[in-house]
């Protein structure tokens, strides 16, 4: 999943009223979208497994006020956070699995023969 998606989600729940550390994901996210346009697909896996990881698990540690027995409003804004948290947690498991897993030396194989950006095409 991208990682602009997370970071739309993490915008729209914690943008108003502004906190702050919350919102320091976002430009890290924001980031890793631009890495891997640039043909860094391994290492914007693992920015973007790092970065929802610890999200979700400072997400998961808030206690949300209103909350029912089963842990969770049954809000728009409780749904936005449970699709947050699970955007959070399949971008950590499938980044952790393309970083663990990626063949670099092809990656860098396929930067030089297919570069993008350039003038001379």
């Amino acid at each position: 999943m991208a990682p602009t998606g997370l970071a739309t989600l993490i915008t729209a729940l914690h943008f108003r009223p502004l906190q702050v550390r919350p919102m320091l994901f976002v430009p890290i996210l924001i980031f890793s979208s631009y890495a891997n346009l640039q043909s860094f697909k391994i290492d914007s896996a693992g920015i973007t497994a790092a970065a929802s990881g610890t999200y979700a698990l400072l997400a998961l540690r808030r206690k949300q006020p209103g909350s029912s027995l089963f842990g969770t409003t049954l809000t728009v804004r409780g749904g936005v956070r449970a699709a947050a948290i699970g955007l959070a947690v399949m971008n950590t498991l499938a980044g952790a699995w393309v970083y663990a897993t990626g063949d670099r030396e092809a990656e860098k194989r396929e930067r030089k023969e297919h570069p993008r950006w350039t003038e001379d095409k």
